[in-house]
C-alpha cells in the first residue's frame, strides 16, 4: 500500500487556518486531521476528542517523558502535542494526514520528518488580523494584545515553509491548499516575490 503523505499548516492566531483546514476535510473526504493533545482549559463549544484531546499538565509532561509525541511546544502558556502513534498509523494506512499546529512544533516535525509538506498561512493584512481576533468572543483583550504581539514573530517564519497561502480571499485560499495537495502548488512557494509587500507590512514594527 502506498504511504500516506504528511502536511503540517502552520498560521498566526487570528488568520482564519482552522476555518481553511476545517472547509478542506469537507473537501477531501480521504485527508485525515491529526487531533493534538493541550493543557488548554476547554472552551464551552469544544468536545474531548474533537477540537482537541484535553490532559493536564502532569499527563501532558508523562506522555512527553514517553516519546508519546511526534512534536510538541509550549504556546501561551499551555501545552501542544501530535500524537506519534496516530500520525504513523494513518500514513502506514495509506491516508494523508494533515496537522494544524504552531511554527514551533513545524520545526520539529520537519526534523523527524523531513519529507513533509509545509504550508504557511498568512492574512492579507496586520489590520485584518487585529479585526479577526477581536471578534472572537472566547478572548479576552488581554489575550488578544498578546496574541497580536506574538503575530509578527510567528510571521517572520514563513520562509521555512514550502508553501505560503494567503487568506484574503477565502474560497480561493481553501482552493489552493487543494492544489498544494494534489502536487499542483508550485506557484505558491514561500520565496515567491509577489509576497513581498505583504511581508514588509505585516512584519514592520508595531
Amino acid at each position: 500500500m502506498k504511504r500516506g503523505r504528511l502536511f503540517v499548516i502552520t498560521a498566526p492566531s487570528g488568520a482564519g487556518k482552522t476555518s481553511l483546514v476545517n472547509a478542506l476535510l469537507e473537501r477531501e473526504p480521504g485527508l485525515r486531521l491529526s487531533i493534538s493533545h493541550t493543557t488548554r482549559p476547554r472552551r464551552p463549544n469544544e468536545r474531548d476528542g474533537r477540537e482537541y484531546h484535553f490532559v493536564s499538565v502532569p499527563q501532558f509532561e508523562q506522555l512527553a517523558t514517553q516519546h508519546a509525541f511526534l512534536e510538541h511546544a509550549k504556546v501561551f502558556d499551555n501545552f501542544y502535542g501530535t500524537s506519534r502513534d496516530f500520525v504513523e498509523q494513518q500514513l502506514r494506512a495509506g491516508h494523508d494526514v494533515l496537522l494544524e499546529i504552531d511554527w514551533q512544533g513545524a520545526q520539529q516535525v520537519r526534523r523527524a520528518m523531513p519529507d513533509c509538506v509545509s504550508i504557511f498561512v498568512l492574512p492579507p493584512a496586520r489590520q485584518a488580523l487585529a479585526e479577526r481576533l477581536a471578534r472572537r468572543a472566547t478572548d479576552t483583550a488581554e489575550v488578544i494584545r498578546r496574541r497580536l504581539s506574538d503575530a509578527a514573530g510567528d510571521m517572520s517564519h514563513y520562509r521555512e515553509f514550502d508553501y505560503v497561502v494567503v487568506n484574503d480571499d477565502f474560497e480561493r485560499a481553501v482552493a489552493d491548499l487543494k492544489r498544494i495537495l494534489e502536487g499542483q502548488g508550485g506557484d505558491l512557494g514561500s520565496s515567491r516575490p509577489a509576497l513581498e509587500p505583504l511581508l514588509k507590512e505585516l512584519l514592520a514594527p508595531a
